[in-house]
């Protein structure tokens, strides 16, 4: 995937940034996909050639009985940028602007039976920061009441990615009803939410708190028990899920560096009439993390504390704020592929040493022939491939411990 998206970007610093802007229509090229119908309005010409600024409107049917929508995309060079714009899309009527090249635009559909057994609630917006509204999504088995809840936290070098990569994890989390899962989004660092001033690491930890305090708000409509959450993630995410974890007892209202060496979190939603002080005893609800493929220590994270003293930087290391099991316990499973060009194996080793000499439980798994971001849900059958044969059983051996947590 990492490959595809290098050739496309390449592709578009050559045919896009020097012409983008000058030219009168684009290419548009349609998927269709199997067991589904796609149209589009107005229809695409057989050139594909389609005017600057039309709107297209994307119909999704799925044809073949036993077969669900599962989400629409495109993928677009559009404005001169270098980077592609790729966007799914949760609904089957949805629309796209032709301001670029289209180089990809389609549906995923999947078999019902990943559907049976729970509802989803999409797109649960819970603070608004800046210019992107943060939501988050609900997997719910039927009859849920007072269960634990596993939240997830997307990776994608903290800019880029929604919660509905986390989709395919999801809905394996859900197997067997013994828990609710949530999957949430957050700011991405710097610019690339379009705000002005731009976010920084610390800014992205508190909306992950946030999010978690506005899910223990509404536990009751979604059949969770507050008081039993465990949190997830992969690469960004997996550093983002261990800093929930670890990074509890510097919530606070002190400030970010306002006062020489306090560096405290403020969530980026606090329920109405909650302090700091009772954000924190609330959030001590999550009892154990997950964090895959992730990056934990300073040295990783250097790129992102630019200005920061050293107790800055190790405020946002999970590295180095792993509480004693004597104050308190959280058991920890990681996994990592031996072909993962993106995270190393010796930090990890050296996070799970470090936990282990604090007292916690830690598991690290190394699974042979895998690669980075296994536990990603896309379109396209690579991906898809890529997460039955690694994401789905890793998956399910990541919920054996949560029950060993849980349930014994």
């Amino acid at each position: 995937m990492k490959t595809f998206f290098k050739t496309l970007a390449v592709l578009a610093g050559i045919t896009v940034c020097s012409a983008a802007m000058a030219q009168d229509s684009f290419k548009v090229k349609v998927d269709q996909p199997a067991h589904g119908k796609v149209t589009v309005t107005p229809a695409v010409p057989e050139d594909g050639m389609v005017k600057a600024g039309t709107v297209l409107n994307v119909k999704v049917e799925v044809t073949d009985e036993g077969w669900v929508f599962d989400s629409g995309y495109y993928l677009s060079f559009s404005g001169g940028m270098f980077y592609p714009t790729y966007k799914e899309v949760m609904n089957p009527e949805f629309q796209v602007k032709v301001e670029g090249d289209i180089m990809s635009l389609g549906a995923s559909i999947m078999e019902a039976e990943r559907l049976q057994g729970h509802r989803v609630i999409q797109d649960v917006v819970y603070a608004q920061p800046g210019v992107k509204p943060l939501k988050y999504d609900m997997f719910i088995p039927d009859g849920a009441k007072n269960l634990p809840c596993i939240v997830i936290i997307h990776g994608g070098g903290w800019s880029s990615n929604t919660e509905d990569i986390m989709r395919g994890l999801a809905r394996e989390l859900i197997k067997g009803g013994k828990y609710v899962v949530a999957s949430i989004d957050y700011r991405w660092i710097g610019q690339r939410d379009g705000d002005q001033t731009p976010n920084t690491m610390n800014q992205l930890i508190e909306d992950c708190f946030g999010a978690i305090l506005h899910i223990q708000e509404h536990a009751a409509e979604y059949g969770i028990d507050p008081k039993r959450l465990a949190v997830t993630g992969d690469s960004a995410g997996g550093h983002l899920s261990s800093s929930m974890a670890n990074l509890i007892e510097r919530v606070g209202d002190g400030g970010w560096g306002v006062k020489p060496g306090v560096y405290e979190y403020l969530p980026t939603y606090m329920p109405k009439g909650m302090s700091a002080k009772k954000a924190k005893k609330s959030l001590l609800a999550i009892k154990a993390a997950a964090p895959s493929y992730g990056v934990f220590d300073r040295g990783s994270l250097k790129r992102f504390a630019a200005g920061l003293d050293e107790e800055g930087q190790k405020a946002i290391a999970p590295n180095d704020n792993i509480p004693s099991v004597k104050d308190r316990a959280i058991p920890q499973y990681l996994v990592l592929g031996t072909l993962d060009r993106t995270v190393g194996r010796e930090p990890m080793e050296k996070y799970v040493e470090n936990l282990k000499a604090a007292g916690q439980t830690a598991e690290l798994v190394i699974i042979e022939g895998a690669e980075h971001a296994f536990f990603d849900w896309k379109p396209d059958q690579r991906t898809k491939a890529t997460f039955a044969k690694f994401g789905v059983p890793y998956a399910a051996d990541m919920m054996r411990f949560f029950d060993e947590v849980f349930y014994k």
